[in-house]
């Protein structure tokens, strides 16, 4: 069925549905799983996936996050026990989530660290010298040579995914000299400013003595029984087209789009994606300017969705305000879901009293969408 839309009409098309607004879940940071703390560009904590698992799922159910990212929904799925499975077309993610959701021992990560050799005469990029001391580049590359095996078995595959985590950030604690946060690469030329404005320059880092304390921190907290299923299923595949999915297979769907002309996934992640050796064919990560290109790529999305999701499932599809709120995606997502065979059930809209991440950048709280999640719920029209 298609519908006329007013990109403008903030509720057009979700007049009709009730608005919850609450503090649903907490703001506090680092108040969920510790194996959650990887940064990634635009996630959103663990306690959102936990709130509509707990409240959707049955022993057992299948959760499915079709944009996974860092894999915070799948993390959390399996913390809950049950099966993830997860897509997302950037391989980065499966990189960064896979060895989560089945990480070794503290003390196999130790042996390996004493055992890899990161001697390497490989000829290095200075330009990467603006961000590494050249001790820190050259085992760096050591660990990129390394991580070029075929096969990684899941001490190297955490090994590779601290390490790629740790690159670049904001404090002693990562490989780099001071730069942006962890999620959010700076490029070469943006560094050399903040390396000037700063008067710094980078200091040697000892990353198997920083990929031991990140480890240590990932695994502080012990991780329920249930939670070793090795069962979870992870695609690189476009959103709209998952045939490895089976048909009204899934029983909840938590997912957060790439949002409008907001988030540049590649550039963000140009270092990591370096240090993983990933090339992408130009194009491949969405990254959608016209609102209208947006709906009809979501539509698409939400008929793929539609095949595979049971018809007693549920869709938790979170969207932040774009452009200072003038356009509000909660009604894009509402239109593309119509048009797939969905019917919204409800708007949801969790109101954070406080963030880390907009007061780091400068955000009044609630003002720009950096502190507010907002959900559509959805099912299948009956």
């Amino acid at each position: 069925m298609q519908l006329a839309f007013d990109f403008h009409q903030p509720k057009s098309f979700l007049a009709s549905v009730p608005t919850e607004a609450d503090e649903f879940w907490t703001a506090k940071q680092r108040a969920g799983h510790s194996i959650h703390e990887i940064s990634y560009r635009a996630c959103y904590k663990p306690q959102l996936p936990a709130y509509f698992i707990e409240k959707f799922c049955e022993p057992e159910s299948v959760v499915y996050d079709p944009f996974m990212g860092r894999g915070t929904t799948l993390i959390e799925a399996q913390l809950h026990g049950h099966r993830a499975i997860g897509n997302d077309i950037n391989p980065l993610s499966i990189i960064l989530t896979s060895p989560r959701l089945n990480p070794p021992t503290l003390l196999d990560i130790e042996k390996r660290l004493s055992d890899v050799d990161l001697s390497n005469g490989i000829e290095i990029d200075h330009d990467l010298l603006v961000f590494f001391h050249e001790g820190t580049l050259r085992e760096i590359y050591g660990w990129r040579t390394y991580f070029q095996q075929e096969q990684l078995d899941t001490v190297d595959a955490w090994l590779q995914m601290v390490a790629c985590s740790r690159l670049t950030g904001h404090s002693t604690g990562f490989f780099s000299v001071f730069t942006l946060p962890p999620n959010l690469a700076a490029s070469v030329t943006s560094q050399k400013k903040i390396n000037e404005k700063r008067n710094q320059s980078p200091e040697y880092r000892n990353t198997k003595e920083l990929i031991h304390r990140k480890s240590k921190q990932l695994l502080r907290h012990s991780l329920p029984n249930h939670f070793w299923r090795n069962d979870a299923v992870l695609f690189t595949e476009s959103a709209e087209n998952t045939p490895q999915i089976a048909d009204e297979s899934v029983d909840l769907v938590v997912t957060s789009p790439p949002f409008l002309d907001t988030v540049d996934y590649e550039q963000d992640n140009w270092l990591r994606m370096w240090f993983c050796d990933i090339e992408i064919e130009a194009g491949k990560i969405w990254q959608i300017k016209s609102l209208e290109d947006w709906v009809s790529r979501m539509t698409d999305v939400f008929v793929e969705l539609h095949r595979i999701l049971k018809r007693t499932g549920r869709i938790a599809f979170e969207v932040g305000e774009v452009r200072k709120g003038a356009v509000l995606l909660e009604n894009a997502v509402a239109k593309a879901a119509l048009d797939a065979g969905f019917v919204p059930e409800k708007l949801m809209i969790n109101a954070q009293h406080f963030t880390k991440t907009a007061n780091c950048w400068g955000v009044s709280n609630n003002s720009k969408g950096t502190n507010s999640n907002r959900i559509v719920i959805l099912k299948k029209n009956a």
